[in-house]
This record gives C-alpha cells, structure tokens and sequence, in this order.
C-alpha cells in the first residue's frame, strides 16, 4: 500500500508527545511530595482509597494517543489512486500580493486588499490550465502555496491574506520577487511568469537590477497597480484612527507606478494600474497568452483517498472517552 503524508512537516507536531510525557511524569511526583506534605501518609492514603492510579494512566494514555492522532490527521495521510492521463497546456504564475497595512487604505472601494483579492479570483477563474502559486509579502515575503493547478485551494490561501500574515511591515519587492522566483522550476527559461499585485509604497532600488536578471532566465513580470497617485489615509485596525507619522501628521500612501512600470518594461510584460477588474484581467491574460505554454501532466490529477477524517474522528471519540473516564476505581457490588 503506497501512503504518503501530504503535509509531511506537521509531523514535527510528534515531539510534543515526549513533553507531554514528561509533565505527566512531573503531575506524578508532584501528587506523591504532596500526599507527604499534607500529613500522615497512611491516612492521607485512607482518605484518598477511591482514587485510582491506573484510570489515571489510562487518562492520560488516551489524551496522549489522541494528540497524536490530531497532528497525523493535519499532516494527512493519503492513498495515492489512478492517474487519468489529462494533458494540459499552461504556464506557471506566481501571484505576488502585497498586504502590507498600506493596503488597507481606501481609494479603491472598499480598501486596495480587498479590490486585490477580487482581482486574484478572477485571475484563477480565467487561467484553469495555468498552475498558480502564492506569494505574500510586506517587510518581508513568504511563499504561501506552491504551484498547484488546485484554484480553489489558492483561493482559501488568499482569502485569509491580509496584514497579520507577515507581521513585519514594508513593501520589499525585492525580495518578493527573489521569493517568487523560488517556485519556478530553474532548468526551464520559459512558460514563467509573475503578476506583482502591489501599491508600491515603498521605494526598492534593488527591484529593477533584479527583475532584468530574472528576465535573462525567462521570467516574465506583469504588474498590477492599486491606489492611486493622490493616495489615501491608512487607518489602523487597532486604534480606529488614521496612521501617523513621527511627527503626528498623517500618513498618506501613494501608489508609485513609476517603479511598476519599469519592473514590467524590464521584463516584457506589462503594467496595469487597477480601475476595473474585468479589464486588468484582460490585459493580464492577453500578455500571459504571448508566453510560450508547455504540455505537461500534473499530479493534481491524481486523485487521493484522504484518511484525516478518520483521524480526526478517532482523537475526538479518544477525548470525550477521556472526559467522561472516572479517576476513582470502579465500584464493585
């Protein structure tokens, strides 16, 4: 039988379970140095009769297997099945989305992360051959999905993206850009792209240099801009107010199409400042379409018999067993 973990790093989750061990270990010594403090062993002992040590263990025992389970069900353990031999043209896209707090401003209703992510679904809705990844990124980036032609997975990734993501705040292009890069197969000098979804905020000097390098291996970067060049206040989820500089003024962010413009010139692609949706996704897919497609099969295809449910259904009939399981003995007619 061919199993495999699907989220194989979860299963770091397991080194838990000696810690879990050693603290039930030190609950033990503690109830015994306890027993020897409150007064006469013997009596305490006399009072305590209908407690048992076993039903403990087995408490324990059973709130420890079912930890295990939990972490073996996040980390889903599948059964590979049939391939169907489905043939499909596309190319790879990493998605580079910005969700830095300036994203948050207004200008475009109703705040630029929420125009951004409509414009992301229906990217995906209109590139079902094409395998998409996600960036995100703010101070700094993280890789939030590799390439997957699995939409409505990309989708639940990018509904949850906004600013407490990335807790370091910033527009680092750069280093997007270099994180993006990442997902792309490195002997291939085609079928690549990236769509940088950002305000721009913050000046990168560094992203130019690097988007001309990544075009010599065949990276093609379209960009999208959102806000506009007056810009808007940025309001601050914790105060409720507007954020403010050092000096108490408020802060106004800009979108900056210059920087933008050259990323996409450099590359081949193409710039589109965000106004409507339908029209950027044109514009992003007629360019998309100048790249050369490749025909490739995809495990995606594969379909898998997943075994989490019956993981997670085991820890949660192992918890209520433990919760309603006595630690005094059983009573005896």
């Amino acid at each position: 039988m061919d199993l495999r973990f699907q989220h194989i790093e979860y299963l770091i989750g397991l080194a838990a379970i000696p810690l879990v061990i050693a603290l039930f270990w030190w609950v033990l010594r503690w109830k015994k140095k306890t027993v020897k403090k409150i007064g006469d062993e013997k009596l305490v002992h006399q009072l305590i009769s209908s407690y048992s040590p076993q039903n403990f263990l087995f408490k324990f025992l059973l709130v420890a297997v079912s930890l295990a389970a939990i972490i073996a069900a996040a980390a889903n353990l599948q059964q590979p099945g049939a391939m169907e031999q489905v043939q499909r043209k596309g190319v790879d896209i990493v998605v580079a989305m910005d969700v830095s707090k300036s994203m948050l401003a207004d200008d475009i209703k109703p705040n630029r992360l929420e125009r951004a992510r409509q414009l992301v679904y229906k990217l995906m809705d209109q590139l079902p051959d094409d395998r998409i990844a996600l960036v995100l990124f703010a101070g700094r980036a993280y890789m939030q999905m590799p390439l997957t032609t699995d939409h409505s997975a990309a989708r639940m990734f990018v509904q949850q993206a906004s600013p407490d993501v990335v807790p370091t705040q910033g527009t680092v292009i750069t280093e997007a850009l270099r994180m993006s890069n990442t997902a792309f197969n490195s002997k291939e000098r085609k079928f690549k792209s990236i769509i940088l979804i950002t305000d721009g905020e913050d000046h990168d000097p560094g992203s130019v240099p690097l988007a001309q390098q990544m075009a010599n291996d065949g990276v093609m970067i379209n960009t999208i801009g959102i806000g506009s060049p007056d810009g808007a206040p940025i309001p601050d989820p914790a105060t409720g107010d507007y954020k403010k500089d050092q000096a108490g003024n408020t802060v106004i962010s800009k979108l900056n199409e210059t920087e933008l413009q050259q990323l996409a010139a450099a590359t081949k692609g193409v710039y589109v400042r965000l106004t409507d949706i339908d029209a950027a996704v044109t514009a992003m897919k007629k360019q998309l379409g100048t790249i050369e497609q490749t025909s490739m099969d995809d495990s995606a295809f594969k379909n898998f018999k997943n075994y989490f449910p019956w993981f997670l259904g085991a820890a949660l009939l192992l918890l209520v067993l433990e919760f309603f399981y006595p630690e005094r003995k059983w009573k005896t007619a």
